[in-house]
């Protein structure tokens, strides 16, 4: 875990570095997230543990694609979002809170059409209209599941927002802006390092009771 995080930091500083070769780069914008598999993975953790060692595994080579080819990038982590609901369709909260619920729907319904509204006018506009309608599932899966919310929670909210943003820098809203460009990467690690640490320090509770 704490390779992963030196590696991610690394990353934000020199991600806009031009004498790094190619395949390097690409390499390494994939290397944190590999790095939070492999640490799930060393836990034992069964099932649910092998599930989100898929999720992070898919995702960290997703982020290798993301410097080659946004498609396939989107795609790879459009399975690592399903491997994510799975998880936590695994693990439901036996009992949910209205405030909780109404969370869960708000981001279901809010996220797809503020997508399309940053968007509008871009190439690609339906199918990350989609992409991110399974980001908010995943989203309002992980709010309601029996994971820590100020984790796992917290982080996949933090994945909406970092991907909200991306969107905005493509779309015309925030189009190029270096300072918005410059926080999806930690919004989106930082969110994929709550959820492995809050998902496996559960699961390490309840193979220890």
């Amino acid at each position: 875990m704490l390779a992963s995080i030196i590696v991610a930091v690394a990353w934000w500083f020199f991600e806009d570095s031009h004498t790094i070769p190619g395949l390097f780069k690409v390499v390494w914008k994939g290397l944190p997230l590999v790095l939070l598999a492999l640490y799930a993975f060393q836990r034992h953790l069964g099932p649910d543990g092998h599930a989100l060692t898929g999720l992070l595994l898919i995702a960290g080579v997703s982020d290798m694609f993301s410097e080659l080819q946004y498609a396939s990038a989107a795609t790879l982590m459009g399975f690592s979002l399903l491997l994510g609901i799975w998880l936590y369709a695994r693990n439901r909260r036996d009992h949910t809170v209205g405030s909780q619920k109404i969370l869960a729907f708000v981001l279901v319904v809010a996220v797809p059409v503020i997508s399309w509204f940053l968007l509008r006018g871009e190439e690609g506009r339906l199918l990350a209209t989609g992409f991110s309608l399974l980001l908010a599932i995943m989203a309002a899966m992980a709010w309601t599941s029996r994971f820590s919310r100020y984790r796992v929670g917290v982080g996949a909210i933090l994945f909406v927002v970092s991907d909200l943003l991306l969107f905005a820098t493509l779309g015309p809203v925030l189009h190029d802006n270096p300072v918005a460009s410059k926080l999806v990467w930690p919004l989106y690690y930082a969110a994929q390092l709550l959820i492995a640490t809050g998902v496996v320090s559960r699961l390490r509770r309840d193979a220890a009771a």
